[in-house]
């Protein structure tokens, strides 16, 4: 048990670290706040390495009114939009305020490892029962 407590701890670690300098890098006064809102879009697979997937991303935002503003990296991509834009929420399809675009990979991977999971049971239940 006390070895999977390591890879958890050095997770948490990447994450604090990862919080700590988004802070750092998104820095604003209050000209740069005065009528805009910011989000930052997350993809736990480094999926904007792809400049495909950066245009896609970009495309699915722009339906709400966010703007790409930056990408921090392979992983991470900052949005803003005017305040007014939210008035186009409720006729968009999906989340106008997500952070993260895992949601249907993460869906797939689960299915999979339930799979896996299912299959190397039965396989177990057919060693004891048929020894």
């Amino acid at each position: 048990m006390t070895g999977a407590i390591g890879p958890i701890i050095a997770g948490a670690a990447a994450k604090k670290h990862k919080v700590s300098e988004e802070e750092k890098m998104t820095t604003y006064n209050s000209n740069d706040l005065e009528g805009w809102e910011f989000k930052i879009v997350r993809s736990s697979f480094g999926k904007f390495r792809s400049q495909k997937a950066v245009q896609k991303v970009c495309e699915e935002e722009a339906r709400a009114g966010w703007q790409m503003l930056e990408k921090f990296d392979d992983s991470r991509i900052r949005f803003k939009r005017r305040v007014e834009k939210r008035s186009m929420d409720p006729h968009i399809e999906g989340d106008a305020y997500r952070t993260s675009t895992d949601a249907a990979a993460s869906s797939r991977f689960q299915i999979v490892i339930g799979i896996l999971l299912l299959c190397v049971g039965l396989a177990g239940l057919a060693l004891i029962f048929y020894r």
